[in-house]
């Protein structure tokens, strides 16, 4: 099916859809600036084995080669803006249709773009907490001491802050968890946007949605375990597709 018969069909099902419910991963960043870290492109695997130096086991023997190695990203992800497909998802909620974001991205750009309803699964980088006192505060200074002397950034007390993310060995948050399965339950339409589906557990949230007779539509430049089940799967960039798809979806 030629592409603009698949976006006319997806903004179809969205339009005929009671509650949709959007999925996200790192494409739909990349397009803002944020490398996938798990893409062999992006330098990171060059560096260091992120199981090594990103697991929580890690951070807490070694938090300063932590730090070194997500450097490159962590100057990317506080300099990216939004891009169309973050703002048409924002157009989407507004108009009422989209009733919440599920993401594994941990860019705030969901937030940035104006969506309401976002549930961040692997966590996010406003916050920073200490390791020691576990006193929680705004990220913004920590990491600007960070970018400029390069030295793991510690609190007042004299323990290191740990971004609000989850690295490797460590649970996601029960709450976004929780309510992003509830989400999904209450859902007749799935937006898979910028996902390989590919990192459990998050990438078992749209069989519930299966489960409940939703639809299924896939936006992803690569194959997913779930395209034989959609309804729609588009190959092409989610920042170019999904905004054309919405505005289809408004008029």
């Amino acid at each position: 099916m030629p592409l603009a018969q698949q976006i006319q069909h997806a903004a179809e099902l969205i339009a005929s859809a009671r509650s949709v419910v959007a999925m996200t991963g790192a494409g739909i960043s990349t397009p803002s600036g944020i490398p996938d870290f798990r893409s062999p492109d992006s330098g990171l695997w060059d560096q260091a084995d992120p199981l090594e130096v990103a697991s929580i086991f890690a951070f807490r023997h070694n938090p300063q080669r932590f730090y070194n190695w997500v450097r490159p990203l962590a100057l990317s992800l506080l300099e990216a803006r939004p891009n169309p497909a973050h703002y048409a998802l924002a157009a989407l909620e507004q108009e009422g249709k989209l009733k919440a974001i599920i993401t594994q991205n941990i860019d705030n750009l969901h937030s940035k773009a104006g969506s309401k309803t976002v549930y961040e699964l692997h966590g996010q980088l406003r916050e920073v907490t200490c390791t020691r006192c576990f006193a929680v505060e705004d990220s913004a200074a920590a990491f600007a001491k960070f970018m400029r002397d390069g030295q793991a950034p510690r609190h007042t007390c004299g323990g290191v802050l740990k971004p609000n993310v989850i690295l490797f060995g460590e649970p996601l948050p029960i709450r976004e968890l929780v309510l992003a399965q509830e989400a999904i339950k209450g859902a007749d339409l799935l937006l898979v946007a910028g996902s390989s589906l590919e990192v459990a557990p998050a990438s078992d949230l749209p069989q519930l949605a299966l489960e409940n007779k939703a639809r299924l539509i896939i936006i992803n430049y690569q194959p997913t375990y779930l395209d034989a089940q959609a309804n729609v799967v588009i190959r092409a960039d989610v920042a170019e597709a999904l905004p054309r798809i919405v505005e289809l979806v408004k008029v």
